[in-house]
């Protein structure tokens, strides 16, 4: 089973997309202590999407959906106060039964991933791909350092995912619950999960357990499972 897991930048600015990155670093040690791999298939700066294709992955990060909340001392803050920032992980998992989008729904644009700081320089070549599912809006990019067509068929994977997810009915709604429902709005008080470095202790609200951030930075994220 394909699974994916995106991150993004909440609350915070530039210290939310620092720990974008540094989760980024918690998944993919915790795939390592598992004895498995991923990959990122979109790097943007508020916004990364991993991607795992060894079945343990779903029993490693199911839980990871919701919002994350982060309390440090910021890099940027010369007084050394204590800043809340926030970022949300949404899991999405590639179903089999998932239906493909028809052609004819489907627009898409090819263009170069900025690359250096600033963005002032560009990738030779147009690789990445930003697909639009014209009928409900959805957009998917991937940027990934990669082929045109690794872009593109990880683009249409994700976007045949979103698109399943957000008009599926009542019936199917636990499966298809919408990415809003699985990270909430990314608020302060939207969280499943504390991470206060003043104290390197990371707290998850859902099972009550407790660990220090020092052991989740080294990708054990099982002391905080829900089983």
């Amino acid at each position: 089973m394909t699974l994916y897991i995106e991150i993004r930048a909440a609350e915070g600015g530039a210290d939310s997309r620092g720990l974008v990155r540094e989760m980024v670093e918690i998944y993919a040690k915790a795939a390592v202590r598992q004895g498995f791999s991923g990959e990122i298939v979109d790097d943007r700066p508020a916004q990364v999407t991993l991607k795992f294709d060894d079945p343990k992955a779903e029993k490693l990060f199911k839980n990871e959906s919701g919002g994350h909340r982060f309390q440090h001392e910021s890099p940027t803050d010369k007084n050394h106060r204590i800043h809340t920032s926030t970022i949300t992980v949404a899991i999405l998992g590639a179903l089999a039964e998932v239906p493909k989008v028809r052609e004819e729904d489907l627009t898409e644009t090819l263009y170069r991933k900025a690359a250096g700081n600033g963005g002032q320089n560009n990738n030779k070549t147009a690789t990445a791909v930003r697909l639009t599912h014209v009928p409900t809006g959805i957009k998917v990019e991937c940027c990934s350092e990669r082929s045109q067509k690794s872009n593109r068929e990880t683009a249409r994977e994700l976007l045949r995912i979103r698109v399943y997810e957000a008009t599926q009915g009542a019936a199917d709604a636990e499966r298809a619950a919408t990415r809003k429902v699985l990270v909430g709005a990314g608020m302060r008080g939207c969280k499943i999960r504390t991470y206060r470095e003043q104290d390197n202790r990371v707290t998850d609200h859902r099972t009550g357990k407790k660990t220090t951030l020092e052991k989740i930075r080294r990708g054990e994220l099982e002391l905080l499972s829900c089983e």
